[in-house]
């Protein structure tokens, strides 16, 4: 099972992922946008800020494009482009960095003792048709590898994590995955890794207390946003 200093370090090094990678580039995303950056639909945003504000007024319809933009798509954009950087950190702490084609993380599964052969994903929705064929791929090679090394690799031992979601979540093609080999989805990932049942929830806490620590006060910075794209909106004589 791992320590409390190797779950600390993740859970730091998780932070400094969020710091270095995450809120640099969410906070760039949301500096830089202009009414330009938003494909408008008409119908809809002026339907979109009477549903949220209760008005259609140029502020409202900021709000409107703005929320979903800056709290939705870029940050998830932002996180799935960059999560290989903390899939390495978590290898450096948890046990190896693989130098197995499609693999991941190397790890003693702290539930059943053995010895994990893991490709890491970000969410329950990452993977599209092509990627089960790539990844079942990998694991096939692998198996035929330990058979010829006799190595003692069973089919189990070749897993997908998925660090976030609810098994539920999982998309048509993890599940066709499943069918093969395991794919552990968020806590139960963390605890096939960890030991620790609510590793999970405590990570995920971590990242939030990111902006917390860092005095990082993100209603003002988007409702400054919201003015200036009113403005535009103004501007131009609404949407």
């Amino acid at each position: 099972m791992m320590t409390d200093l190797q779950k600390q370090r993740i859970i730091e090094s998780g932070k400094d992922f969020f710091r270095k990678n995450i809120i640099p580039n969410h906070l760039k995303n949301l500096n830089s946008l202009k009414l330009k950056d938003f494909k408008v639909n008409p119908f809809l945003v002026n339907y979109l800020a009477a549903f949220l504000c209760g008005d259609t007024t140029p502020e409202s319809l900021a709000k409107a494009l703005i929320y979903p933009r800056i709290l939705g798509t870029s940050i998830n954009t932002s996180f799935g482009q960059k999560i290989q950087i903390f899939i390495s950190s978590i290898a450096e702490i948890a046990g190896s960095a693989s130098g197995i084609d499609g693999v991941d993380i190397e790890f003693i599964d702290a539930l059943d003792g053995r010895k994990k052969y893991c490709q890491c994903k970000a969410g329950p929705q990452t993977i599209n048709k092509d990627d089960v064929a790539t990844i079942l791929g990998h694991f096939t090679r692998l198996q035929n590898k330990a058979r010829i090394d006799r190595l003692p690799i069973q089919i189990n031992d070749m897993i997908v994590g998925v660090l976030y979601g609810e098994k539920e979540e999982l998309s048509g093609n993890y599940k066709n995955i499943d069918k093969t080999c395991p794919v552990y989805c968020g806590a139960e990932f963390w605890e096939h890794l960890t030991g620790d049942k609510l590793f999970y929830n405590q990570l995920a806490k971590a990242f939030g207390e990111v902006v917390e620590q860092d005095n990082i006060d993100g209603s003002q910075l988007i409702l400054a946003k919201v003015k200036e794209l009113s403005v535009e909106i103004e501007n131009k004589g609404g949407l």
